[in-house]
């Protein structure tokens, strides 16, 4: 399978653009990591909610997919709708948007002079009247993923009662503290297994209990066996 990837750091910031060529037909899944992305596929603007599970798309092969990636928690005040109600989901823009503001969308993307420079100038436009993001927001982020904390104290650090902080969580990424911890850990525990080291010390380094441990729960997660992913 050849999928040609590339991505580069955005004007947005925190944001990452991306582009991926598939050349034959794509079985690798997306798998969740919080984020949330604006993307371009076959004339078609979309959104990616956040996964709680690992995404199976149908591709055809040459077929050229854009992509700006957010920054975990920053999708929903541009776009306007909380995280929570697209979790799962890839629908059209147009689903979320007004005709108007569909419109808009539509010219800013045709006037580009490439799909990652309209879904960029898209991003623009909506940040430009977004409110800000919360600065819990990134902190909630930021303490999960070091995997030194646990949400009760977060939620104390933050004073916030877990409630409020589960609330704030459903809206900012789609689901609450727990499914959020488990997601950023997984992402760490693979980019470690990427990266060469055993799985023994991967699953000691991100804070799973053992080598099991880290495999249940990439099975969980991803629908298939680490070691079958990370061959893949």
């Amino acid at each position: 399978m050849s999928l040609g990837y590339r991505e580069r750091p955005s004007r947005i910031p925190g944001a990452t653009v991306w582009v991926r060529d598939i050349t034959v037909d794509a079985t690798t899944p997306v798998l969740p990591d919080g984020c949330m992305d604006l993307l371009w596929m076959n004339g078609r603007l979309s959104v990616a909610g956040p996964d709680t599970r690992a995404y199976h798309p149908t591709i055809s092969p040459a077929t050229r997919i854009a992509g700006i990636r957010f920054a975990p928690g920053t999708a929903p005040g541009l776009l306007g709708v909380p995280a929570d109600e697209l979790r799962d989901g890839r629908p059209d823009l147009s689903d979320l948007w007004t005709p108007a503001q569909s419109r808009r969308a539509a010219a800013l993307f045709e006037s580009a002079p490439s799909p990652t420079a309209g879904l960029e100038a898209i991003a623009e436009w909506r940040a430009a009247d977004a409110f800000p993001v919360d600065p819990i927001v990134p902190r909630i982020v930021t303490e999960l993923r070091s995997g030194a904390t646990t949400i009760a104290d977060l939620a104390a650090d933050l004073g916030l009662g877990p409630r409020r902080l589960h609330r704030l969580s459903l809206a900012a990424f789609g689901y609450g503290p727990k499914t959020l911890t488990r997601i950023l850990r997984m992402q760490r525990a693979l980019a470690l297994a990427r990266a060469g080291f055993p799985l023994a010390e991967t699953a000691f380094r991100t804070g799973y209990s053992d080598q099991s441990h880290l495999s249940r729960e990439i099975r969980d997660l991803a629908g298939m066996p680490l070691t079958e992913l990370l061959a893949r």
